[in-house]
């Protein structure tokens, strides 16, 4: 509908005639409120919404037909057609001169390049990692578990816990203590809007401006976004086979940090014990807290689970942060953090500011399918798929590049780290764009380590492949076209 900002606005609108509502709505066509083949409201609601004749709505609607806005078709709401290039310019025009002053935060996220790759691709065979597979979503067990959730009505609708579902938190509860080993209260249980938002309640929390946190490098580039938008500092510690080289923190002092220790992301190492002892040492002699991602760790294919740093007794000191993006799946926002009990209240707090608490039906669902053992038997099935599914990729790589590669991150998790020992790192640029020709989508590694100059060590081609939504013949099919782009680009440098 026409938007109205206040109730002084609304009286306003009664009174318009045909040439403001005309105004009003060519502006939001110009600016995208509504986009190409977009439905605006039919004249008989907007003429009630506006307090108007629908005749003065209908002669609106014929002007903006006029100059080519809008098709009008009998019995049918006005749909709006392309905006014609010179008003898309003109409003951008507008925009730019009168654009305002941000904040400091929104200054920091306006100098942030946009990372967008969650937009559509256009490849034929997509190597993305963190997407899954649409055919392993149980549709089933999940419409069922909504369905009975709705069937269930409550004694009246309000808000909820911002914490969460108590029975989600329950169910959690349990399968954390199966699944992970890891003990804890149910009051220690946030429930959030997927890990990203986890991450950003910590941030607020544990971090002021010119503050310094701890990054592995390479590392999730998201989360270091979200901490530096705080106006704090990343201090970046390489990894390598066994993840952060804890050694390197003697001198570090930083309010947090941050953590993929059962699974490295990207490069796939596993923290062992001593490591995981002198990590929480740093955190206790600093009074910091640990932010432990646990972002795959349902897929463990060659190695044994290993426990979380939250279940090495070091409860005050670590941030456990899971999500079901990736046994279920990413379009589902559902995550969680177990937070130290001297921090619970406020991140109750902090959640109910943020957005009063997630989806219920959704949390409630959730807990249907753990409660029921449906969940576990899910991520049992999965798991055996993308063990299929890594070894296709593995074993199509090897056909493909033999000793030309190096492979890291195999043993777990839902992508592996490649490099091309005979390609230097400049030629990046130049195998996405003839990959995209060739038809895939590849994703190199070097945006995952830190930005700063002489941070990334290696000189030689890394791709970060994930496989999780391919079927191995796509597996199959999409290693051949990379051996074609990745020839051309050999022959080229």
């Amino acid at each position: 509908m026409v938007q109205l900002a206040s109730q002084a606005t609304a009286d306003r609108a009664r009174k318009m005639g045909a040439r403001q509502i005309y105004e009003a709505l060519k502006d939001q066509i110009v600016s995208r409120v509504y986009d190409t083949g977009g439905q605006l409201p039919s004249s008989r609601n907007l003429a009630n919404e506006l307090g108007v004749s629908r005749t003065t709505v209908t002669v609106a609607y014929e002007q903006l037909s006029a100059e080519g806005f809008v098709e009008l078709r009998q019995g049918a709401r006005p749909r709006v057609t392309a905006v014609p290039f010179g008003h898309r310019l003109r409003a951008a025009t507008r925009q730019q001169q009168s654009a305002q002053r941000l904040s400091a935060y929104g200054e920091r996220l306006k100098a942030t390049p946009p990372w967008l790759d969650y937009l559509p691709s256009s490849v034929m065979i997509d190597f993305r990692y963190g997407d899954l597979a649409p055919s392993d979503f149980p549709a089933r067990a999940w419409r069922k578990a909504v369905n009975a959730v709705i069937a269930q009505r409550p004694g009246r609708l309000a808000y909820d816990d911002p914490r969460g579902s108590v029975r989600l938190r329950q169910a959690l509860q349990g399968y954390l203590w199966r699944a992970r080993t890891l003990r804890c209260e149910l009051e220690q249980i946030i429930i959030v809007n997927g890990s990203q938002q986890g991450l950003d309640l910590c941030a607020r929390l544990l971090l002021d401006p010119g503050s310094d946190f701890v990054m592995e490098n390479p590392g999730y580039r998201m989360a270091r976004q979200i901490f530096a938008s705080t106006g704090a500092s990343p201090v970046s510690i390489a990894v390598d086979g066994e993840g952060l080289q804890t050694e390197l923190l003697k001198a570090v002092r930083a309010r947090l940090a941050y953590v993929t220790p059962s699974h490295q992301f990207p490069l796939g190492g596993v923290m062992p014990i001593s490591r995981r002892h002198q990590l929480l040492e740093w955190a206790r002699e600093n009074d910091a807290f640990v932010i432990e991602d646990d972002y795959d760790s349902e897929y463990r294919y060659d190695i044994s689970p290993v426990p979380p740093l939250h279940s090495l007794k070091a409860g005050r000191n670590v941030v456990y942060l899971g999500t079901i993006s990736k046994t279920l799946s990413p379009m589902m926002r559902i995550g969680y953090l177990v937070v130290p009990q001297e921090l619970q209240d406020v991140c109750a707090t902090a959640k109910q500011l943020f957005d009063r608490h997630s989806s219920v039906t959704e949390q409630e669902a959730l807990a249907s399918l753990i409660e029921s053992g449906g969940y576990e038997s899910h991520v049992r099935r999965v798991r055996r798929l993308n063990r299929d599914r890594r070894e296709t990729l593995l074993n199509a790589l090897q056909r493909a590049f033999g000793e030309r590669i190096t492979v890291e991150g195999a043993d777990a998790g839902l992508h592996v780290v490649v490099w091309f020992n005979e390609l230097p790192r400049s030629s990046e640029t130049r195998l996405l764009q003839i990959a995209q020709r060739t038809g895939i989508g590849v994703y190199c590694i070097s945006p995952l380590y830190d930005p700063q100059p002489g941070t990334v060590t290696e000189d030689r081609l890394g791709l970060v492949m994930g496989y999780s939504a391919l079927s191995p013949r796509q597996i199959e099919r999409g290693i051949q076209l990379l051996l074609i782009a990745i020839e051309t680009v050999t022959e080229e440098f």
